[in-house]
């Protein structure tokens, strides 16, 4: 069993279908990381985790992990690892495309 990582976090993963980078909000996936669902307790995050072994098995989603957290100002989660903070961006390699894009 892996240790788990220190919290605040949040879950993420990626659709198995488009790839595009995906964060479990409270209501489902979500495409933005401000959606996504913040574990605050080791409990919240065990649940965070079981909902996304239902997805991985049903093959919704791939590599699905807990990534470490702080709240800015407005109440947004902030990855705390650069590999993280790029990923809410999107694609790297075509800047025109995916999340960063949209700004």
């Amino acid at each position: 069993m892996s240790k788990a990582p220190p919290l605040p976090a949040f879950l993420i993963a990626n659709d198995l279908l488009d790839g595009d980078v995906l964060f479990l909000g409270h209501a489902g996936w979500e495409r933005t990381h401000t959606k996504a669902a913040i574990a605050h307790q080791t409990d919240e995050a065990e649940k965070l985790l079981a909902r996304a072994a239902i997805d991985f098995k049903a093959n919704r989603i791939v590599d699905p992990y807990l990534v470490h957290v702080t709240i800015d100002a407005e109440g947004a989660p902030v990855p705390v690892h650069y590999r993280e903070k790029m990923r809410t961006l999107g694609p790297t390699t075509r800047p025109d495309l995916g999340k960063q894009a949209e700004a």
